[in-house]
């Protein structure tokens, strides 16, 4: 019998508590989620740590847009892992592109470096490279441990074929973890059909805000179509039903 590890992608801290209590192995912590997430604030890596005992990857981005980074970029991307460092985390994620679109192969040695003895992962920045298995080797050239991939699609049941092949072709050399619109509805088909053994997901809900008093004229959000008064937080019930039967057959 075979078992997948699952990821929950995360914004808060009581988000994290819900994912351990309902059995997640592994959570994600993030900022600014709607931007495919940046690095978060270290009050919340500290308070975050302070409640959970599973493991926190801590992802490493300083800022939405691309995974093309400066020299300055860089610099902060390296300071976040050695206080990352400091303040126990157990896997870091991050990805650096070069302007072609190839893995930036150097750098993100780097940080796989500076990293150890820490997990690291490179993130969803492996879908926008123009050949798969060119940076399937590219990663595993630079020491991680993990890719994160949709499969080259927007969602990861649609990149499913090209998901089985790079997990042929990594060769048990590097873990590939497919993630993007993962749910229940899929998981046995995405695990049964690459032969995963990891799954990351989001499984957010929507509740409604504390605020009673609430003007209809204004919005902090440049977005149209994000709320002041709802909070995105992880849905318990759609975690413990992702890992209440996690046979692969």
């Amino acid at each position: 019998m075979k078992y997948f590890t699952l990821e929950i992608c995360i914004d808060s801290v009581e988000s994290a508590i819900i994912a351990q209590n309902n059995n997640a192995d592994r959570v994600e912590l993030c900022a600014n989620l709607l931007e495919g997430g940046t690095t978060p604030s270290y009050g919340m890596l500290l308070a975050t740590r302070a409640e959970i005992d599973i493991e926190i990857a801590l992802m490493i981005r300083p800022r939405g847009g691309d995974f093309c980074y400066s020299e300055l970029e860089f610099d902060v991307m390296k300071q976040d892992i050695i206080i990352g460092r400091e303040l126990d985390v157990d896997c870091f994620v991050f990805g650096i592109l070069l302007p072609n679109g190839n893995i930036d192969v150097a750098r993100t040695k780097e940080l796989v470096e500076l990293a150890k003895p820490r997990e690291t992962t490179f993130h969803r920045a492996f879908d926008l490279t123009p050949d798969p298995f060119q940076a399937l080797e590219d990663v595993i050239a630079t020491g991680a441990d993990r890719i994160l991939t949709s499969g080259l699609q927007q969602k990861a049941i649609e990149g499913k074929q090209l998901i089985k092949e790079l997990i042929i072709a990594a060769n048990n050399r590097i873990s590939i973890m497919p993630g993007s619109g993962v749910n229940l509805a899929n998981r046995d088909e995405l695990l049964n059909f690459t032969q995963a053994k990891e799954l990351h997901m989001t499984a957010f809900t929507q509740i409604e805000g504390e605020m009673k008093f609430r003007p209809d004229h204004i919005n902090m959000s440049s977005s149209k179509k994000i709320t002041d008064y709802q909070i995105n937080v992880a849905d318990p019930n759609i975690i413990h039903d992702m890992k209440k039967k996690k046979s692969i057959h």
